[in-house]
């Protein structure tokens, strides 16, 4: 693997923005790249300036979001038979689909937002949605708003490592778990507060 991940990174240094997209859009269309290889790098580019923030986290985001339409559709129209059957091809591992499988059957539509924070279950999420033909409008709202926040965060990582950004990819599965575990927090103090300030307006 080390030599294609040579390859993506000469792919992204040659091509800036449309390379990040690309792998972007092929990681959330199953394809096992991993997202902190992708953004990391293009946080170091934001790092040594040839790349902007914003202009980073656009790709990223624009690509992602269509590799995920991408899975959905696939998931929608060809079911888990056609994906156990030619998944192999493109690398999807059936244990990969079935952890995604198990999150979307136990938390619905939200395991869409909160897996987008999440090893090996961001890259499948996607395809039981499909299989489940999910409203697509509520799809495309909770992947934006799982796969932003993740974004921009690896992306800000590998700025600040700067020179250092190759460290996402060792700690990249425990930064998912801070990450989700501080969204849940921030999610429940917002949720008591807003119960609370109802409670007061009565």
């Amino acid at each position: 693997m080390d030599y294609f991940y040579q390859l993506f990174l000469a792919f992204i240094a040659s091509w800036g923005y449309v390379a990040v997209a690309v792998l972007m859009a092929a990681e959330n269309a199953c394809i096992p790249i991993p997202s902190e290889l992708i953004l990391g790098f293009a946080g170091y580019l934001v790092f040594s300036g040839h790349m902007s923030f914003e202009g980073a986290l656009a790709a990223g985001m624009v690509g992602g979001l269509l590799g995920s339409i991408f899975a959905y559709e696939v998931g929608a129209y060809g079911g888990r038979p056609f994906v156990e059957k030619y998944g192999k091809y493109f690398l999807i591992k059936r244990s990969h689909v079935d952890v995604a499988q198990r999150w979307f059957d136990r938390y619905g539509l939200k395991a869409v937002f909160f897996s987008r924070m999440l090893p090996v279950v961001r890259t499948f999420i996607s395809l039981p949605a499909g299989f489940a033909r999910v409203n697509r409008s509520r799809f495309f709202f909770y992947t934006i708003a799982g796969a932003l926040p993740w974004t921009a965060a690896i992306l800000y990582a590998g700025m600040l490592l700067g020179e250092n950004w190759r460290d996402l990819m060792s700690y990249g599965h425990e930064a998912s778990l801070i990450f989700i575990s501080g969204a849940v927090i921030a999610a429940a103090v917002l949720y008591v507060r807003r119960r609370r300030k109802k409670r007061g307006l009565r």
